[in-house]
């Protein structure tokens, strides 16, 4: 799917004429050759990104423009992953991490102040897919995320996770990339599989951070409001309104 390069902490995935989707700070859809995943040190307080993306890819050496991610994962934990039609590229820390209790105290949250975490991914198919089946790409990914960071680690994300979903618009077309399809389901598992190496990777030779003990991070114990949504109503007039 890709060809990846990496240099003076930058990595560049590129394939020709790829359609890509991100949640990243520059986010949203665009087509082009590259996208960059770009690690940054700890004490890193830049506010204009693009300033910085574009000064770290001229240092690379790379030229062309392309969404970008950012991360405090240092690039030596990157880590890749291919089934089928899909691969996955992940770079994954937990210093800053997002739990969502499902019995919240009530206690407010934590703001979190930075830190050198982050789970970025940048996930493609061989297949072209529609608007919606690429959004849905993106979707799946994430929840395959979610699911491998609360196994491994005991949270669905960090505060600043963020994805690259990305499709060959010249590939065979797919309808639909849902997880029990054959894109979906290889997506889950290059998922799985790149989100846990690069967790193995990082916390090799050190222990993973549990919530109560990272630096950084969110516990979300606000409380939303819940009701029901009625139906409306039609009168022997035809007029229809609350019941």
């Amino acid at each position: 799917m890709f060809e990846t390069r990496r240099r003076e902490g930058v990595l560049r995935v590129e394939r020709g004429g790829t359609r890509w989707l991100s949640t990243g700070w520059d986010g949203g859809p665009s087509e082009g050759a590259v996208a960059y995943n770009v690690s940054v040190p700890e004490s890193w307080n830049e506010t204009d990104l693009a300033g910085y993306v574009a000064a770290r890819r001229e240092r690379a050496g790379f030229d062309r423009s392309g969404p970008a991610l950012l991360t405090g994962v240092d690039l030596d934990h990157a880590r890749a992953a291919r089934y089928g039609p899909v691969e996955a590229i992940a770079t994954a820390g937990v210093s800053n991490p997002a739990a969502l209790p499902m019995a919240p105290s009530g206690e407010s949250s934590v703001p979190a102040e930075g830190g050198v975490g982050t789970v970025n991914l940048v996930v493609g198919t061989t297949r072209a897919c529609g608007d919606g089946a690429l959004a849905n790409l993106l979707a799946v990914a994430a929840e395959a995320k979610a699911a491998t960071l609360l196994a491994k680690a005991g949270v669905p994300g960090t505060t600043t996770d963020a994805i690259i979903a990305a499709c060959d618009p010249d590939g065979e077309p797919v309808e639909f990339t849902g997880s029990a399809t054959p894109v979906g389901a290889a997506t889950r598992a290059c998922v799985r599989e790149a989100v846990r190496a690069s967790l193995d990777s990082r916390y090799a030779e050190r222990e993973m951070p549990s919530l109560s003990e990272a630096e950084y991070g969110i516990k979300t114990t606000e409380r939303a409001s819940v009701s029901a949504i009625e139906p409306e109503r039609t009168d022997r007039t035809g007029e229809v309104g609350p019941r």
